[in-house]
């Protein structure tokens, strides 16, 4: 499952953690699309990766051929998901995070209980948060001269903001961040160490669950579970916990790696650069367009009954990655899909999915977005990354900046 060897054919034997792929993947996604629009992979348990926007929306729409029971892009070995069924915790943490994770109907009424609390009108109540907490983070460098974009700056909102938005304790924002890396991050490739932090993760939120029952609130997580299923049945406290979990991990690594990417591209790129702070009208297509560029997010399906697509046989039981990221760098759909357009007129990405899976929490993501760059524009308008050699990136479930070192004119 772990196989490291380099890669030699593409078409048959892909790796998502190669660090060529990682770093800039757009190259095997040209090269798939001309001759192997559907690529095959053994490594990390098995998966199929489309490569045209075409195939990826329809695939994601394939509902219930493709099952979302399980969305991460690699297979965690037999014997392991036999240790994690044999755990006594696990009936009762489970491992649904609704509704992402779910089928019709699970998912239709979880998904229902959701959407209001991620309306553009709901999320404006987090404005004056973010923006009071962008300003407090670039206070606590603009002195410097210098920065981590990622882990000082980009990593630091998202987990603040879903932690205002759940009602919980914003001091643990580290905790936070390390838990969800273990799951999306170094737990792909280490299925215990995703196992481990699955099951501290579900203990925080079944005490916050708890808590909650005991003494309700107006928040959020009161509504939901003051919430019903179709049936008007009282909503299982566990399934909370289950979308508790979602708002975790789903809401933090995506949207900070979106902002990383960002602050990487316009450290790069002095012409675009210049061009935000000349233009700021510009921002509403500005972040379309690197969300659509910089897609930070593949997901995984699991086919219920063999699948035909392209002339390709994909048999039940196989993982899919629905490779949002190539499919918003496909030529038949994107002008110059491989240059920032910071003014593209007609972008029609797929960076939060499609189907009915596709992000319920997008309106919130975009406007951390436009706060965390507006105001780093205004406060700090001229700057660089100051070490291209040194930067990483985190890639497989989902790309972004880890270690993004940025220069700027000291402002003490």
């Amino acid at each position: 499952m772990t196989d490291t060897a380099p890669v030699d054919d593409w078409d048959t034997d892909y790796d998502i953690f190669d660090p060529g792929y990682v770093t800039d993947p757009a190259p095997v996604w040209e090269e798939l699309r001309s001759q192997c629009p559907i690529a095959h992979s053994e490594r990390w348990g098995g998966s199929y990766l489309p490569t045209k926007y075409d195939d990826v929306q329809a695939l994601a729409k394939m509902v219930p051929e493709l099952s979302s029971r399980d969305i991460l892009v690699t297979s965690s070995p037999p014997e392991v998901i036999e240790e994690l069924r044999a755990d006594p915790d696990f009936e009762k943490y489970g491992t649904n995070a609704a509704p992402i994770s779910e089928d019709p109907p699970i998912h239709g009424w979880t998904r229902r209980l959701l959407l209001p609390h991620f309306s553009p009108q709901a999320v404006e109540a987090h404005r004056q948060y973010t923006q009071e907490l962008a300003d407090r983070l670039i206070d606590e460098f603009i002195d410097a001269g210098k920065v981590d974009g990622a882990g000082q700056y980009a990593q630091q909102i998202p987990p603040r903001v879903i932690a205002h938005l759940l009602g919980i304790d914003e001091s643990r924002v580290d905790e936070f961040t390390h838990w969800v890396r273990c799951i999306l991050e170094l737990g792909l490739a280490k299925p215990e160490l995703r196992i481990e932090y699955r099951r501290v993760i579900r203990k925080f939120f079944h005490e916050v669950v708890e808590e909650k029952r005991a003494n309700p609130d107006d928040g959020f997580v009161s509504s939901l579970l003051a919430g019903t299923d179709d049936h008007g049945n009282p909503i299982d406290p566990m399934m909370v916990v289950g979308m508790l979990n979602l708002q975790l991990i789903a809401g933090i690594d995506t949207t900070w790696s979106s902002i990383g990417s960002a602050l990487w591209h316009f450290g790069t790129h002095t012409d675009d650069r210049k061009r935000m702070v000349a233009e700021p009208e510009l921002w509403p297509s500005a972040i379309e367009e690197l969300l659509r560029f910089y897609s930070p997010v593949t997901m995984g399906r699991r086919t219920s009954e063999d699948v035909e697509i392209r002339g390709v046989t994909i048999p039940k039981g196989s993982k899919v990655l629905m490779n949002f990221p190539g499919a918003n760098r496909d030529p038949e759909m994107f002008e110059r899909p491989d240059d920032v357009i910071l003014d593209r007129p007609h972008n029609r990405h797929i960076a939060f999915g499609a189907g009915i899976h596709r992000c319920a929490g997008s309106n919130l993501a975009r406007l951390e977005m436009d706060i965390a760059l507006r105001t780093w524009f205004e406060r700090i308008p001229d700057f660089e990354v100051s070490e291209p050699d040194q930067v990483t990136w985190a890639g497989g479930q989902v790309r972004g900046p880890r270690y993004l070192p940025i220069r700027f004119p000291s402002i003490g």
